[in-house]
């Protein structure tokens, strides 16, 4: 078993998609305990390369493969674990997307990614997203953390529409909201009342279990 974990884990850190599907079959046909090799294996695993990352040690190609095998051994292995009526422990729900105006995805995709590989709930939106969307979503899955993206300065006060409209529903107490892209940055965070800012995939994460905490 320990090995077997170890290999869980090393599959996720060299971000081998392949690998990691494969292990989730053997756990699965083994008949091995789920949520120990998920937590013991394959999120040590992903918990080592956000931490490797944030030490410089990996660069984002690498911390996208890692994130990419987690999930492809999560599509195997989640099924199963509802089916037995197992329940892996969720941080959470976060309800992400790009604002509206604004097209560009890739690093929102990547944030989601990671906060799922983490072990929360995720909904995302997509790009182009209007304020009362996240806001919608976000009442809807009982979501307690709305993450926008914006990567245009032009579409960024978006981002303040989707706290005013947390306020005018009074929810503005229940949902936190973190906004992240590069034109972002901590003060402007501030200025618009958000709950936060994360620069990468990593401190979006750190971010979203502080707030979950």
């Amino acid at each position: 078993m320990r090995e077997h974990l170890k290999a869980c884990m090393q599959a996720v850190l060299e971000g081998d998609g392949e690998r990691a599907e494969e292990l989730a079959k053997l756990t699965l046909e083994r008949k091995l305990p789920l949520l120990e090799v998920i937590d013991g294996g394959f999120v040590a695993g992903i918990r080592e390369v956000g931490r490797l990352w944030e030490e410089g040690a990996l660069f984002l190609p690498e911390l996208v493969m890692g994130a990419e095998a987690m999930k492809m051994a999560m599509g195997v292995l989640q099924p199963a674990l509802e089916a037995s009526g197992g329940k892996q422990e969720k941080a959470g729900h976060v309800v992400i997307g790009t604002i509206e105006g604004d097209i560009h995805d890739i690093g929102k995709t990547l944030v989601a990614t990671m906060l799922s590989a983490n072990g929360f709930g995720i909904t995302d939106l997509g790009a182009d997203v209007p304020a009362a969307k996240f806001v919608d979503e976000a009442e809807k899955r009982g979501a307690g953390c709305i993450a926008v993206s914006a990567l245009l300065t032009t579409t960024m006060p978006g981002q303040k529409k989707v706290i005013e409209e947390l306020r005018k529903r009074s929810l503005r107490g229940k949902v936190r909201v973190m906004v992240g892209g590069a034109p972002c940055s901590e003060k402007w965070a501030e200025d618009i009342g958000a709950d936060g800012y994360a620069g990468d995939a990593v401190s979006a994460v750190a971010l979203a279990k502080k707030f979950m905490a």
